[in-house]
């Protein structure tokens, strides 16, 4: 979508336009959608998620500013409403801090052989509070004290989390590998 044609449509939405809403949401779909699934267990949630997201998109547009970039803008609310809801729906579980989680093996890295749907899927698969700081710390690139604060949790809490996270992980990937023909994975 060139720049013009992106800035008319942000411009049909201050107007509250539903054909600019609509284009709009059209073509920031497929970018929106795969943000939300990465933060929730299925495509029902994640579509939940993404339309909160654009309700937040359309009430607030007149917050966007023009000089920076829409994607980046709309890729922060989706995270903040996946976040949201994360909050809304997680069971209060306690989990043990770890002080200095260790990292996993330094074998070959897991998602070498896998597609990223395949790893989307493994992901998914995670339990919430796990997924959540998983996909904050290791795909969004936050601090585990960012983490913290984002989730009102303890820093230790996040590294519990991220720490076991990886372990689930690396546990699907190897089951996933068991029944593979073939493809040797984890060179260790």
């Amino acid at each position: 979508m060139s720049e013009e044609t992106l800035s008319q449509l942000i411009n049909g939405c201050l107007k509250q336009d539903r054909k600019s809403q609509k284009l709009l949401y059209k073509a920031f779909y497929g970018f929106s959608m795969s943000i939300c699934m990465r933060y929730v267990g299925n495509r029902q949630e994640a579509a939940e998620v993404m339309n909160q997201g654009f309700f937040k998109v359309f009430t607030n547009i007149d917050r966007f500013d023009e000089t920076r970039s829409f994607q980046a803008w709309l890729g922060r609310i989706m995270m903040n409403v996946a976040i949201d809801y994360y909050r809304a729906n997680s069971r209060v579980t306690r989990l043990q801090d770890i002080n200095y989680a260790e990292q996993i093996s330094s074998c070959e890295a897991a998602d070498k052989n896998l597609n990223y749907h395949d790893l989307l899927a493994l992901i998914q698969k995670l339990p919430q509070a796990y997924r959540t700081v998983f996909n904050l710390f290791a795909i969004d690139g936050y601090s585990h004290e960012e983490i913290g604060k984002m989730l009102n949790i303890n820093i230790g809490t996040s590294k519990s989390n991220l720490f076991k996270a990886r372990q689930k992980l690396q546990q699907m990937v190897l089951k996933t590998e068991q029944f593979s023909v073939g493809r040797p994975f984890f060179g260790c």
